[in-house]
């Protein structure tokens, strides 16, 4: 990969913007958290150099903390062959990718080195607690097949669908009740969707058991979240779904506290598939983790809920990579950025193939 180009550029100026996102309906309910809200507000970062090229992306790190790069050329700050090489220039992880790709015409996916599909599944992680709401009077479980409709005809097929109303919401076997009901529900409804089930660590191991024995038959991919992280429940499940529900697979993993304890678990065959967020893990450490990931046989699927942004770096990353079983997709509309290189259709999100950096043009 020729990358002598990076050099000759030198960054000028690095600019703060906000691109406003917003989720195609209202999201309630986990089984942690009441009101998740109608969308983001995103920090981003716009970066220019001196001969005229232009990279953008997320970027949290607040203004007053950031370092001054001024003058720096980008061989400094980044390597196409890995990512950011500066720490100093690690809150810029997204803007930079989208530079060099400008700057070496090449999408990121092919700087990555073009392992995977550039038509990735992607399933709808926007079924949260619909039945819970209006407080004072509650629309019960069509509406959660509502809303399973209305992302069937953006184009998801596959559904990842909160569950743990017992945790907080609602006596604990009613609320595990209404959990088996949503899943029989959404499984009558979508017969072909496979479901996913997010417990957001709000069941216990031995309610887990007793739910995905209830719901074995309804096509479920994997489970998680299921419970606080530990070695011994996690074996206990393993063990339940091998011989009750063999198709199922554990996912974990997206607060990434702890990279070694998921790690060891998936070298242990308890966790099948590894979710580090995109954005809090980061998209160059996501790039040094896969291969260690590919040699264990463990999948992935970083974590992208809250900003829409993150579900096409996510793409991006597992056409690069591969070995990203599915993308956690977000019905939602975002304003200031042309996406429509980007498709959905039928439960596969097509990328850009040829367009340079991530193939998203910035309109603000």
């Amino acid at each position: 990969m020729n990358s002598s180009e990076l050099d000759r550029h030198r960054i000028k100026e690095i600019k703060t913007l906000k691109v406003k996102s917003r989720y195609t309906r209202t999201i309630g309910s986990n089984a942690r958290i009441k009101y998740h809200g109608n969308g983001p507000d995103s920090q981003v970062r716009v970066i220019s150099t001196d001969k005229g090229a232009m990279g953008w992306g997320l970027s949290w790190l607040a203004e007053e903390k950031m370092p001054d790069l001024t003058g720096r050329s980008i061989a400094e700050l980044f390597d196409p062959e890995s990512g950011v090489i500066n720490s100093e220039a690690m809150f810029l992880d997204f803007p930079l990718h989208d530079l060099a790709g400008v700057i070496m015409d090449i999408p990121v996916h092919q700087m990555l080195g073009g392992k995977g599909a550039i038509a990735v599944t992607c399933y709808d992680g926007a079924i949260y607690m619909d039945d819970l709401t209006p407080e004072d009077n509650p629309r019960g479980i069509d509406a959660v097949i509502d809303s399973c409709h209305d992302d069937y005809i953006m184009g998801f097929r596959d559904f990842k669908v909160k569950i743990g109303r017992g945790f907080q919401w609602m006596d604990l076997v009613k609320g595990n009740q209404r959990d088996i009901d949503v899943i029989d529900a959404i499984h009558k409804n979508f017969p072909n969707s496979r479901i996913l089930v997010d417990a957001n660590d709000g069941y216990t191991c031995d309610d887990m058991i007793r739910f995905m024995g209830a719901v074995a038959g309804c096509s479920i991919l994997w489970i998680e979240e299921p419970f606080r992280e530990n070695a011994e429940h996690l074996g206990m499940l393993k063990e339940f779904l091998s011989a009750e529900s063999p198709n199922t697979l554990v996912a974990d993993g997206e607060g990434g506290w702890d990279i070694d304890f998921l790690i060891e678990m998936g070298r242990q065959n308890l966790i099948d598939v590894l979710q580090m967020d995109i954005a809090g893990f980061g998209f160059t450490a996501w790039r040094k983790i896969m291969p260690e990931l590919k040699e264990m046989g463990i999948l992935a699927s970083p974590h992208t809920w809250g900003d829409p942004l993150k579900v096409y770096y996510t793409a991006q990353l597992a056409a690069g990579l591969g070995n990203v079983l599915a993308v956690e997709g977000i019905p939602s509309r975002t304003y200031g950025v042309d996406l429509s290189l980007y498709r959905l259709d039928n439960g596969v999100l097509h990328i850009p193939e040829d367009t340079p950096g991530f193939g998203m043009r910035l309109k603000v």
